[in-house]
């Protein structure tokens, strides 16, 4: 590990005698060792860097950052409520590339999301009118991040969806202007369009996983990017490579023909699904999962990437929306989306036919719609292969972190453009950091934080959001998704071979 480290910080002195690298790098190393396991602020390592080595000041202090990275800085002798917040972290964004890049499609949805909004603003008596409903609440001012808690969330989701928005502040320091929003964390959305009938303008504006046609919470990244220690399941960076490699195991031909699906299948509309479970009679095998007997056997049998070797995999709700559709999708499968009442923030650019199959989810011809798919796919399996891939690219190629970060920037960005007041803190926030969220938990937390930390200041600014498409764009776009869902209605009540897809 120390001679890869080596490797990469002195790159740019190896024209210079052996003698003289060598001795610098050792410098290096020790500077390495003391931020690794000292707790020297390994900003302070750059800056001793930059004093040591000859002609490194003409060594941009982001490429410094980039190989050393900005790591933890934990007290000593501290403890969970003793630990400060470090203040050697960099301020402000001083990007060395420059970006074009347009945001992915599915940015698009930010600008809807926030249109009950857009025309009268958002005052702190709304805000605060969404207390009754909220989990916790962040405040950030000047780059830093306070948070008060109102009631206990299911596991770690609101220390993890926290984590992921200290990682933003981290990504792009003094960036994000001020902000104070309410953050819900439970499975279903809350604010109901009913109730505000005509005056959508003066709902409480509230942060959430999900939303559905009948509801106006704020979608925004679940927890599960980050880690989800209680059932094992690696943040999105690390694990988005594992199932990327895992895909390369069994090609799609050569995999098991028929639909798969495992999870908790007690919840929900999930209880219908366990009736589709025949290879021979409907084409698909339904495994159930007992989560509390998976975490006593170490969780030997719930490796996702193990789970990748099946021609189809399918989708479906549990309470609400599932964390598991990013994992589906991202397995080079065909994946069968039985149609879904919930969406989370980029699921409503995936289209039917084209990034997956859609399955009727009325309970009378939901294990008939599966085996149409299964035996469409096994008769035409170029075309099946395709859309698994274009499902598995989507995820692999537009749901990257970078994206993942840029879109809670935009989102966050353009909230704060709708504020009609100064966010200020609250007798009740505490301010948090990476320190104080990471440095005192036990292993496995810690690990999860520590693997899904962002380690330096990003390069380049955030991609390019594109302006609001007008509500006709919106309509067009969305009348075809349901009538493709139609078509492949149609196919399945007369027998049809699909000859038309």
């Amino acid at each position: 590990m120390h001679s890869q480290f080596i490797e990469a910080i002195t790159w740019p002195f190896k024209r210079r005698s052996s003698t003289i690298v060598l001795f610098y790098s050792t410098l290096l190393v020790g500077a390495f060792i003391g931020t690794r396991y000292m707790n020297v602020p390994s900003i302070g390592a750059t800056r001793l860097i930059r004093k040591a080595l000859p002609g490194s000041k003409n060594v941009p202090t982001k490429n410094l950052l980039k190989r050393i990275g900005v790591h933890l800085q934990c007290d000593k002798q501290g403890n969970s409520t003793t630990q400060t917040c470090p203040n050697h972290y960099p301020t402000k964004l001083n990007p060395i590339k420059k970006t074009a890049r347009k945001c992915p499609d599915y940015f698009k949805w930010i600008h809807d999301d926030l249109g009950p909004w857009k025309a009268k603003g958002i005052t702190r008596e709304m805000v605060e009118s969404a207390k009754r409903l909220a989990f916790f609440r962040i405040v950030v001012v000047d780059g830093k991040l306070y948070w008060e808690k109102y009631r206990d969330a299911y596991q770690t989701r609101d220390v993890f969806t926290i984590w992921g928005i200290l990682q933003l502040l981290r990504l792009y320091p003094g960036k994000l202007p001020d902000l104070d929003l309410m953050f819900e964390a439970g499975d279903i959305a809350v604010v109901y369009k009913s109730n505000y009938t005509g005056h959508e303008w003066n709902a409480p504006p509230l942060f959430h996983y999900c939303k559905d046609d009948h509801t106006l919470d704020i979608p925004f990244p679940d927890w599960s990017f980050w880690g989800w220690p209680e059932i094992n399941i690696k943040g999105w960076e690390e694990l988005k490579k594992d199932l990327e490699e895992g895909n390369k195991r069994i090609p799609w031909m050569e995999r098991l023909p028929f639909a798969f699906w495992k999870g908790n299948a007690f919840m929900g509309d999930r209880i219908k699904l366990i009736e589709c479970n025949s290879t021979d009679q409907w084409n698909a095998h339904i495994a159930t999962q007992d989560w509390e007997e998976e975490s006593k056997k170490g969780f030997k049998s719930s490796n996702l990437v193990d789970q990748c070797v099946h021609r189809y995999k399918i989708y479906i709700e549990g309470i609400a929306w599932s964390v598991s559709e990013k994992y589906i999708l991202a397995c080079d499968s065909m994946s069968l989306l039985v149609t879904p009442r919930w969406y989370e923030f980029f699921t409503r650019s995936l289209i039917p036919m084209k990034h997956f199959w859609p399955i009727n989810p009325d309970p009378n011809k939901l294990c008939k719609s599966i085996k149409f798919a299964v035996s469409w796919g096994n008769n035409h399996k170029q075309k099946a292969q395709k859309i698994a891939k274009a499902g598995s690219k989507f995820i692999q190629e537009q749901l990257m972190m970078d994206n993942v970060y840029d879109y809670m920037f935009h989102l966050l960005n353009e909230y704060s453009k709708l504020l009609k007041y100064k966010p200020s803190l609250d007798l009740g926030a505490n301010e948090t950091c990476s320190e104080k969220m990471a440095c005192f938990e036990e292993a496995l937390q810690k690990q999860f934080r520590v693997d899904s930390m962002v380690k330096g200041p990003s390069e380049k600014d955030p991609c390019i959001l594109q302006p609001p498409q007008e509500p006709q764009v919106i309509k067009a776009f969305l009348d075809k998704q349901d009538n493709v869902r139609r078509r492949v209605d149609g196919w399945v009540m007369k027998g049809s071979s699909g000859r038309d897809l």
